[in-house]
């Protein structure tokens, strides 16, 4: 896959976004996928096998039940294989290929050298080492119909920490009444985990930084403009960061089932 491979006959769903379409998404899989180890010494974390199928092709499967016709996908370590791996959903998107190989760029710098292949002025954002399962409303659809773009910049989706399965940390956000977030505040617990599904305007990345960066540079100053929101995912929500959290996840999937 040198550039794009379009999809055949698939149209992007009307989600409620004042009027238009959610066309596109970027799904970030260039990380190096330390935390997995000893899995990743040969193959790229979005390949791991959760429940069966990859990562990526979870998130994939989702973005398709939203009516995403259009996916941005970076790559870095073991390209090649992530490459392959995408030419078998050829059939499902338009997938354009964001290529890292070169020179790392983390989460911030990947999405300012994808910019060009996005020609939306909102989008989605996901990492390709999520896993969710959607609630009465998917999460995509939750985004799109919470999407103010007169007020966001960004809009997080978050699941409360008591229900984030999986993970260690101790919360990401705290979320006022009419949504605006916070950071954590030092020494304290917050109550939301941020899912690593979110949707931003263009806007977000006003003024970036070139070269490599993180998206935390860019959600600061939509932290400190009051222009960051959340909202919380309805759905099961699997922090499948290292291995043991893999048996952890299908156990409880299968426990949900």
């Amino acid at each position: 896959m040198t550039g794009s491979a379009r999809a055949r006959g698939r149209t992007p769903l009307a989600l409620d976004t004042g009027g238009a379409p959610i066309r596109t998404a970027m799904v970030m899989a260039a990380g190096l996928g330390k935390r997995m180890r000893p899995l990743t010494a040969t193959r790229p974390k979005p390949l791991v096998e959760v429940a069966g199928k990859a990562l990526i092709d979870h998130v994939f499967d989702r973005l398709r039940s939203a009516g995403i016709g259009r996916v941005v996908v970076n790559v870095h370590y073991l390209a090649d294989s992530i490459e392959a791996h995408l030419a078998r959903r050829a059939g499902d998107f338009e997938i354009l290929l964001s290529d890292e190989r070169e020179q790392l760029l983390e989460t911030g710098g990947g999405l300012v050298k994808a910019m060009p292949l996005i020609e939306d002025d909102r989008f989605l954002v996901v990492n390709s080492d999520n896993y969710w399962v959607d609630g009465p409303i998917d999460a995509i659809r939750l985004l799109a119909q919470r999407w103010d773009d007169e007020k966001m910049d960004a809009l997080l989706l978050m699941v409360p920490l008591a229900r984030a399965n999986c993970h260690a940390g101790v919360g990401d956000f705290h979320m006022a009444a009419d949504g605006r977030i916070q950071r954590r505040r030092g020494g304290r617990v917050a109550p939301f985990v941020y899912t690593g599904v979110q949707m931003v305007s263009r806007r977000l990345l006003d003024g970036a930084p070139g070269g490599r960066f993180s998206t935390n540079i860019l959600w600061d100053r939509a932290l400190a403009e009051g222009r960051a929101y959340g909202i919380v995912h309805q759905g099961l929500w699997f922090d499948v960061g290292h291995p043991a959290a893999i048996a952890q996840t299908e156990a409880l999937l299968l426990g949900a089932a």
